[in-house]
């Protein structure tokens, strides 16, 4: 267990990168001369958002790259959607087009879940993450993140984020965001790490008691992208005719956790297969659940009381599950019978217990008490999507330890413009750490928003640029906005080939209007740098 001010990550970054961003920034139009030791600090900060964030980042990425400002960045934070291949930049080319190729065979989906299945911290947090591997990454990333220790040094450094679940609803602050990069795994403001390596492996009282496998990049991307975690997230998927005062109980959620789930689960796992029959057999248990939900609602709204409506969602719980068991007992003796079993016998049980991000507690019994309790009351803690605080990755890039001078922030987020900035500020000031000012006048044009902003930092605090996806630009109005917004709503079957090329090009374009004040900003940032550096000698 390590406790430190400045990380070996961030030691180990200057070693490595600062040529290579001191020769980027050189080769910039209009280029302030950067020398290797003032090197900016700037950091590539998007959005969650789903396939929508998934997608718009790797535009926003390639097109950096074409305008020759990809190697200027040194960090990248990923959240949520946003979290993405750490190899990512070796071919913009290739990650472009692997966004619209076959994907993965549903038989290695599930063999991959078949042997995950069989470690004591499996989850529902496995399930999302192959599943989304394969139906919206379209690669079985089977890597760790350590492994990029050994790295080239021409990506930007990866440090991904989540949160503990429980500390979420009911901790303070210090016990909620925990960061993951190449090196390291620790909670960002209590500044207790452990080597990434050892994630997942068994601590007690600070001390290493049993060392576990590492999770693969499948596993991790499930972690930090299960915004589905969250018991309130739910409630987004209330249909109108369930949402009526006293209606909505915990079994009434219950109830919507299973069908929102097996609906999700039909719809990836609809997108790794090509045989189309076994396409028709998946459209036909979609219909067999929609039909089963349509007829649940007349009943509904003939019961009573509560006590009854309680017995029919328990009930309709059962039945759903029974359902997809009927189903995939009707279908012909073959492969696609033989994969579905595999998916009834490990992923049902585990929509019932409706457990995710479930990984072995490295702060058990930590003998500290800045350490809240819970964080260090339990054996196991439970992983899940940062973006249910933030959905932009800002804590591990405030204050001292990075030190950065401009973060560059494309913005996919569904909420409201500009609220991932707002809940960066009131976290950055309830942790003491400066961020730059957001004037009012500015959220005022939320509901159409220009396609950039600049928030200066003045001496402590990092600039931000940031970049709405849609926007006066591209959009002839708030109306507009509104309706790109729900067309590509983070809650969706897997897109199409049209609506994946189309959020490409605007992420691209996004990146190619504003050209100029990024390289304007980078500019001042290696200022920046150098100014502090000549302070530091004096």
């Amino acid at each position: 267990m390590q406790s430190r001010s400045c990380s070996i990550s961030v030691i180990f970054l200057w070693l490595v990168t600062s040529a290579v961003l001191a020769k980027a920034v050189d080769n910039m139009e209009g280029n302030t001369a950067a020398s290797k030791d003032s090197v900016p600090h700037i950091a590539l900060l998007a959005s969650g958002g789903g396939q929508r964030a998934a997608v718009g980042l790797v535009g926003s990425l390639y097109q950096m790259e074409k305008e020759d400002l990809l190697d200027t960045l040194l960090y990248l934070g990923g959240v949520s959607g946003s979290t993405c291949d750490p190899q990512w930049s070796a071919n913009m080319d290739t990650a472009v087009s692997r966004l619209s190729g076959p994907g993965v065979e549903l038989g290695e989906a599930l063999a991959w879940i078949n042997e995950r299945s069989k470690d004591e911290y499996f989850s529902l947090t496995d399930v999302w993450g192959v599943l989304t591997s394969a139906g919206i990454m379209k690669q079985m990333d089977l890597r760790h993140l350590s492994d990029e220790v050994s790295r080239n040094a021409t990506n930007p450094y990866p440090i991904y984020s989540a949160i503990e679940k429980h500390c979420f609803s009911d901790g303070p602050i210090e016990g909620k965001w925990l960061e993951v990069s190449p090196h390291e795994a620790g909670f960002t403001e209590l500044g207790l790490f452990i080597e990434t390596s050892l994630l997942g492996s068994k601590f007690e009282g600070g001390e290493l008691l049993e060392e576990k496998p590492e999770m693969d990049m499948v596993t991790l991307q499930g972690v930090l992208g299960c915004a589905l975690a969250d018991e309130e997230t739910v409630k987004v998927f209330i249909p109108p005719w369930l949402n009526v005062p006293g209606y909505i109980d915990a079994t009434a959620e219950e109830y919507l956790h299973v069908y929102n789930r097996l609906i999700k689960l039909v719809a990836l796992t609809r997108s790794t297969i090509k045989d189309p029959t076994a396409l028709s057999d998946m459209d036909k248990l979609q219909k067999i659940l929609e039909g089963m939900v349509n007829h649940n609602k007349s009943v509904l709204l003939e019961s009573n009381s509560s006590a009854e409506r309680k017995g029919l969602f328990q009930q309709w719980s059962l039945e759903l599950l029974a359902a997809v068991e009927t189903w995939s007992q009707s279908l012909e003796d073959g492969p696609m019978k033989t994969h579905v079993s595999v998916l009834t016998k490990k992923v049902l049980p585990m929509i019932m217990k409706w457990e995710w991000g479930t990984t072995a507690n490295f702060l058990y019994q930590y003998p500290d008490s800045m350490v809240p309790l819970c964080l260090r009351s339990e054996e196991r803690f439970h992983l899940v999507d940062a973006g249910l605080l933030i959905n932009v990755a800002y804590p591990p890039f405030l204050g001292d330890k990075r030190d950065i001078d401009l973060i560059v922030a494309p913005e996919y987020s569904a909420g409201n413009m500009f609220e991932t900035l707002t809940l960066a500020r009131d976290y950055a000031a309830e942790v003491r750490r400066a961020f730059p000012d957001i004037n009012n006048k500015t959220l005022e044009e939320r509901d159409w928003p220009k396609d950039c902003y600049v928030f200066e930092g003045k001496q402590n605090e990092p600039s931000i640029i940031y970049l709405p996806l849609f926007n006066r630009r591209n959009c002839k109005d708030a109306e507009e906005v509104k309706a790109k917004m729900e067309e590509f709503s983070t809650f969706q079957r897997p897109f199409s080939q049209e609506k994946i090329e189309f959020v490409l090009e605007v992420a691209k374009d996004n990146i190619k209007n504003n050209k100029e004040t990024l390289l304007r900003e980078i500019n001042k940032a290696v200022l920046r740098q150098h100014n502090k550096r000549k302070s530091m000698q004096h």
